[in-house]
């Protein structure tokens, strides 16, 4: 029989519980990307847009924007449709740490883990999940933890 999927899944704080995870597909970064966000929020910092003096630095080319990292994560598990249109605000991100240079070819995934689950009311909840950013080699280039107000599913009756 066919089956009808509606984007995004319908779901609730309900439907999350502590420690469920998922893994983001792969994206790679390109110099492009550091260029465009470079570009875009007016960081032109040497760290990412100068070659010749990057060659010569701790990481012997240019980086990515640690925020470009952290947009690019939080792009990848809304792509997911882990969160479905559970979601009804962003409160929170804490204990964002860099862990490790990300460059142009890096491909990144995210493992997300949700980690704080608490129902605050009749209407919503709070859902905290851990971002764990890694590279094609799965190592760890950045964590954080995104709080989030998720909808409640409504009462019988």
């Amino acid at each position: 029989m066919a089956r009808h999927f509606i984007d995004p899944e319908p779901k609730f704080f309900e439907d999350f519980e502590p420690g469920d995870s998922m893994t983001t597909r792969g994206r790679t970064v390109d110099i492009g990307d550091i260029t465009n966000y470079a570009g875009l929020t007016g960081d032109h910092y040497q760290l990412h847009t100068d070659e010749a003096f990057m060659a010569t630095s701790r990481f012997g080319k240019r980086i990515a924007h640690g925020p470009l990292t952290f947009s690019l994560a939080v792009g990848l598990v809304g792509l997911s449709g882990f969160y479905g249109d559970a979601i009804a605000a962003l409160i929170e991100i804490t204990g964002l740490k860099a862990t490790k240079p990300v460059f142009a070819g890096d491909t990144l995934h995210v493992l997300a883990t949700v980690s704080r689950h608490e129902a605050t009311g009749p209407k919503y909840g709070t859902l905290g999940v851990t971002y764990s950013v890694r590279n094609q080699d799965g190592e760890e280039v950045m964590t954080f933890l995104q709080t989030m107000l998720a909808k409640r599913r409504p009462s019988e009756g």
